[in-house]
């Protein structure tokens, strides 16, 4: 990866790791995985990280975008679904939006289903991802995807679960297949246990705050520890969950004991014989434990002290930044709205910890305590044990299994100056309502607390008792050397590069603009289209051009024009995986987005529509170092001009249009069948053509 940011390696180009020399290293679990659903190898393939694999995943989820994919599948030419136990719908996203509009596009996706015969789920059944777990599609060993971020769940129960965009969703109804590039992968160790009081929300948020500088950014992540199999698996399916918060692809836990028991336990609770999970599929799970080779190898070694964790809390409104209980506890904080949603802390466990918490209390006075289930499931049995009625109780609002205010949508949604605490995934500016509203992310007992106390607090101080001090996070990072390419390796690749890179007919063999400057890291996909229009699917491009960047910064689009070039920070396009976070920029004319990196889903959607990225972080710490005495400028013209040559490989960036060289260098090489890709306009073009 250093090397990588070094050479400031373009986004739609290789990453810079080869296969060519790795023989001797076996194969991590990530590896492992995808070798099994990867497809067209050639004979004794043994693939790595770095390379590019066409996969033909278990299962494929959509939810509320279904509509729009089966648009795109429809607009391919295709007909039929190629492999219709393949594929899922599940509704879950604006469950309580009861307009005919929303009602017609839920009923388009059910009869689309009917007609292909697909499984479907109405809404209302709940969250897709819990329902891919509970129903055994994602399942300890396999591939599964979704057109939804945080697709990263399915890695709780030793699944791989990345996500994809909805072209991809489109390309596998009508082949089984897309394409994947297998990122680095990094152990994260988790030692020692918990100590009472701590749950897996807690070491989510801790890691994402103190391990904050990237250090996973698009990377897989294994799981691995001393006591590891003493984390539940609703713990896991949290931590993994928010992996994608974190900055990762996927966040894969072992198939162990612990995980074999609770697919027992599920036989009781599924009616037999399942398709899925039955006494035969546990038993094979049992008999062929899916493990990584003891010589695997990873870019990086991660290790967190589980024993030095408190409880902690993330924001407001990033996920970067995390406190402890205790130093919030004494801002005494007032708390407005309280959030048990979502696909990360709404199961059985999550909802009986918060009725134990509000058992003999009330919601306090001016607080508005949501709770929402992971799935109809989850709230019969819920109710089943009573945990249910001890929320209502108390004074809770329920609201339908689905994912609501998490997103966004509906009811309880957060207004301007309000505080609000959730047990969700996500806390970005302007997610959960008004952007001028301060959003925190904490574990279900102490959403619960807050909500019962009205300030951010702990379940202790109900009984009277002071918060604990917290301990200092214990943690260490170790980034590994890639094992060295052979001398025959690099001389094809420098005779390779000497040769330059043809250009396609209809490409540009030239890229140029004026670079304006976007001065933040981590700007995400609700920044550069706002959450509020990604589910209406009839937005006109001028309407998306005009809010273009508008969470991010007003004044974006009085001060570009069509033809510049963004050049923005860190971990550019981070968030979920709306496509129209590469589009809405495409509507402004604007054809190429320069980083210090990016989010993997926003590059992913790039490629897929033909919007251009770089990575050059030399770039961008040139033009903070330029601007760094002057006024803070969220958006800001700068009179540099760069200009890509696409056949040479180079970069080179001037001081106005004919001015001087302020920076040139090699990037990473266009080939041509991701210049194809641009050409017929992004991936739903070039698969139609090969249609």
């Amino acid at each position: 990866m250093v090397q990588v940011l070094q050479n400031a390696r373009a986004l739609i180009a290789t990453r810079a790791f080869s296969s060519t020399s790795r023989s001797f290293a076996g194969q991590n679990l990530t590896e492992k995985i995808v070798q099994k659903y990867a497809v067209g190898l050639p004979s004794g393939k043994i693939i790595k990280s770095g390379d590019y694999v066409s996969i033909k995943p278990a299962h494929c989820m959509s939810h509320d975008n279904s509509w729009p994919v089966a648009l795109k599948f429809k607009g391919l030419g295709a007909k039929a679904v190629k492999d219709n136990r393949q594929v899922v719908m599940t509704l879950d996203h604006d469950v309580q939006n009861k307009t005919e509009k929303n009602l017609e596009k839920y009923h388009n996706i059910e009869n689309f289903a009917k007609e292909q015969g697909v499984d479907f789920y109405p809404a209302g059944r709940g969250i897709g991802h819990q329902i891919m777990i509970e129903e055994g599609y994602a399942f300890p060993g396999n591939l599964t995807v979704a057109s939804d971020s945080h697709s990263n769940t399915y890695g709780g129960v030793g699944a791989l679960g990345t996500p994809i965009v909805r072209t991809d969703a489109a390309s596998i109804w009508a082949t089984g297949q897309t394409w994947w590039q297998i990122p680095p992968v990094a152990k994260v160790e988790l030692k020692g246990r918990l100590a009472k009081g701590v749950t897996g929300k807690d070491v989510i948020v801790a890691l994402c705050g103190v391990f904050n500088n990237d250090e996973v950014l698009n990377h897989a992540i294994e799981f691995t520890g001393d006591h590891i199999d003493e984390l539940s698996v609703d713990y896991r399916l949290t931590i993994a969950n928010m992996t994608t918060e974190w900055g990762a692809l996927s966040g894969v836990f072992p198939v162990d004991d612990t995980l074999i028991n609770w697919y027992k336990q599920r036989l009781d609770k599924l009616p037999q014989p399942h398709p899925r999970v039955n006494a035969e599929t546990v038993q094979n799970l049992i008999d062929n434990k899916v493990q990584a080779d003891s010589d695997a190898y990873y870019s990086k070694h991660l290790v967190l002290d589980l024993a030095s964790l408190s409880p902690y809390i993330s924001g407001p409104n990033s996920v970067k930044i995390s406190n402890s209980l205790a130093d919030l506890s004494a801002q005494n904080l007032k708390v407005n709205k309280a959030y048990l949603v979502s696909c990360t802390n709404s199961r059985l466990s999550d909802i009986k910890a918060a009725a134990d918490i509000v058992k003999g209390h009330k919601i306090a006075e001016g607080v508005e305590f949501y709770i929402a289930a992971a799935s109809s499931n989850v709230q019969k049995d819920a109710e089943d044990i009573g945990a249910w009625k001890t929320l209502l109780d108390a004074g809770c609002i329920p609201l339908p299994a689905g994912c609501g205010p998490c997103i966004g949508l509906g009811t309880g949604l957060l207004k301007e100056g309000e505080i609000g605490i959730s047990a969700t995934n996500r806390n970005f500016k302007g997610r959960m309502g008004s952007k001028d509203a301060l959003a925190y992310l904490a574990s279900p007992e102490v959403v619960a607390a807050s909500a019962v106390l009205g300030k951010i607090g702990g379940p202790e101080e109900l009984d009277g008792s002071p918060v604990n001090k917290s301990n200092e996070i214990l943690k260490e990072v170790n980034v590994i050397p890639k094992p060295q390419e052979s001398s025959e390796s690099s001389a094809t690749d420098s005779t390779a590069a000497a040769t330059g890179v043809e250009v396609l007919e209809g490409f540009p063999k030239s890229i140029e603009g004026e670079l304006v400057l976007c001065d933040a890291d981590n700007i995400n996909t609700d920044g550069i289209y706002p959450g509020k229009y990604t589910y209406q699917d009839d937005v006109p491009r001028e309407k998306m051009a005009e809010v273009c960047m508008e969470n991010y910064d007003a004044e974006f689009g009085s001060k570009t024009n069509a033809g510049d070039i963004i050049i923005s920070g860190f971990n550019f396009g981070t968030g979920s995986s709306r496509e129209q976070a590469a589009t809405a920029i495409l509507a402004r004319d604007m054809k190429l987005v320069v980083a210090g990196s990016f989010g993997n889903i926003f590059s992913r959607n790039s490629i897929n529509n033909a919007l251009l990225t770089l990575e050059i972080p030399d770039l961008i710490n040139m033009l903070r170092e330029k601007y760094r005495d002057s006024p803070k400028e969220l958006t800001r013209r700068t009179g540099w001009f760069l200009n890509w040559n696409v056949e040479t490989a180079t970069v080179t960036v001037r001081d106005g249009k004919d001015g001087e060289v302020v920076l040139q260098q090699k990037v990473g090489e266009l080939g041509t069948n991701l210049q194809e890709i641009i050409v017929k306009g992004g991936l739903e073009g070039w698969v139609k053509s090969q249609l």
